[in-house]
């Protein structure tokens, strides 16, 4: 399992996101720190899930840019 510190710093983001934009963010709660499996975005101080537009429920402690996804070519 990743330490809380290896996973802080890979999210790289400083202050708050471009407004709008989504991003994707680290969580923590009393078992540790998980990304969300979906984009958010800072709307007025809060977090939204970027699709469906619903509050994020989660104590947010970073956040960075939405990394590309590779896929393998055979």
């Amino acid at each position: 399992m990743a330490t809380r510190e290896k996973r802080l710093a890979q999210f790289d983001g400083n202050g708050a996101p471009p407004a709008d934009l989504p991003v994707e963010v680290l969580c923590e709660d009393h078992s540790g720190t998980y990304q969300l499996p979906f984009a958010c975005r800072l709307v007025e101080g809060r977090w939204h899930n970027h699709e469906s537009g619903g509050p994020v429920e989660a104590n947010v402690i970073a956040w960075r840019m939405p990394r590309v996804k590779q896929t393998n070519v055979a």
